[in-house]
């Protein structure tokens, strides 16, 4: 049997709920025992009801916050290119297979969502040009 791990994070939309793991008991059953909540976006970790977190438990779940972060962020960029990639298939569909009812359907939120997307885009893409340009002028005023 493989060792189980001694914590385990049942992954909730806002972060996590903390057990502790264990089959120290006489049927060596698994016990998970509620130790905490964890909010991901602002890393708040709640101890569950009057318990205290210790040391190890919390650099644990500290630690778990932020690969659990890292992941988010992977997919978060994974799903920006496989966006592109639907974009490019939508393409090919509206140019090789799309009926005009299939095109009516579609075109109008197709349209708008393109348009509110290229505004963003556009928007910071300037902004980032602007900030880039502006730093040399700060750096060159320092001196």
């Amino acid at each position: 049997m493989t060792e189980l791990p001694e914590y385990y994070f049942r992954v909730r939309e806002t972060g996590a709920v903390v057990f502790h793991i264990s089959t120290n008991n006489k049927h060596r059953r698994i016990e998970m025992d509620e130790i905490a909540t964890v909010n991901i976006r602002n890393g708040n970790i709640r101890p569950h009801g009057e318990r205290v977190l210790n040391a190890d438990e919390t650099s644990i779940i500290t630690e778990w916050i932020a690969a659990r972060r890292a992941v988010l962020a992977e997919r978060d960029i994974d799903d920006i290119h496989r966006a592109v990639d639907y974009l490019n298939l939508t393409t090919q569909w509206a140019q090789s297979r799309a009926t005009a009812a299939d095109l009516e359907e579609v075109t109008d939120r197709l349209l708008l969502a393109m348009h509110d997307l290229r505004s963003v885009l556009v928007r910071k893409k300037t902004e980032r040009i602007m900030n880039d340009d502006a730093t040399p002028m700060i750096e060159e005023s320092q001196a």
